[in-house]
């Protein structure tokens, strides 16, 4: 499958222009400064004022740490998404919300998975977490307790992961920087914070149609790594 530029409508692109420029100006101080930094970096193909093109991204990340986009139309087989990520290439689709869906959305967009992914695959630790993640997914992918307890570290890390930053909490996980509320809600303190434990990680149950009620704080993005020994 491949990203068809021409098919992008006015809305389509007023839509990103909101999305992304209310969310950039709202996320100063409140995100990783790691994930900051990369996406000051991808500024000339990762903006508000242009729909981003995938081809233009993934030839800027060819001398960063080698990942690129692999367009699908929505969710794919789970053997195929941990393939794609063990061989760095993050899965995006390419439809946008509706203004009408400007807030909150269940099911993942393109302003989610290239917003909310994408820039912080270009840090090195981040980046061989995410890699080797997927490998081990494919390790136990006939093992279904294991793929549970992936489920879940994914979620409460990639997704939903905070960071001790400059001591203060901050967001790293895609789906808080994706979303207005759920930043301001990390950044304020007004959820129920945990130190980063791979156990009660692997335990924890989640829901995806709400604000998230418990996140997982690290010290570092050694942390994420160093946590997949265990398996």
């Amino acid at each position: 499958m491949k990203q068809l530029m021409h098919t992008y409508t006015q809305e389509d692109s007023a839509v990103w222009n909101l999305l992304t420029g209310r969310q950039l100006e709202n996320i100063q101080n409140k995100v990783s400064g790691e994930y900051l930094n990369a996406l000051g970096e991808m500024n000339d193909v990762l903006n508000m004022d242009e729909i981003p093109e995938f081809e233009r991204i993934n030839k800027w990340f060819t001398d960063k740490t080698e990942w690129s986009i692999e367009t699908v139309k929505g969710l794919i087989p789970v053997e195929d998404f941990f393939r794609l990520l063990a061989e760095k290439k993050f899965c995006s689709s390419t439809w946008l919300r509706s203004k009408k869906n400007m807030n909150y959305l269940e099911e993942p967009d393109m302003f989610h998975d290239i917003f909310g992914h994408i820039p912080l695959l270009s840090n090195p630790v981040f980046s061989e977490f995410v890699s080797e993640f997927g490998k081990i997914g494919l390790h136990h992918i006939n093992d279904q307790e294991k793929l549970i307890e992936l489920q879940r570290l994914y979620w409460f890390t990639i997704e939903f992961g905070v960071i001790m930053d400059q001591n203060k909490l901050k967001a790293y996980g895609a789906g808080i920087i994706s979303s207005l509320e759920e930043t301001n809600k990390v950044y304020d303190e007004k959820g129920d914070f945990h130190a980063f434990n791979l156990n009660d990680i692997l335990k924890r149950d989640f829901h995806t149609d709400k604000v998230q009620e418990a996140y997982f704080v690290i010290s570092s993005f050694d942390d994420l790594y160093n946590s997949l020994s265990k398996f």
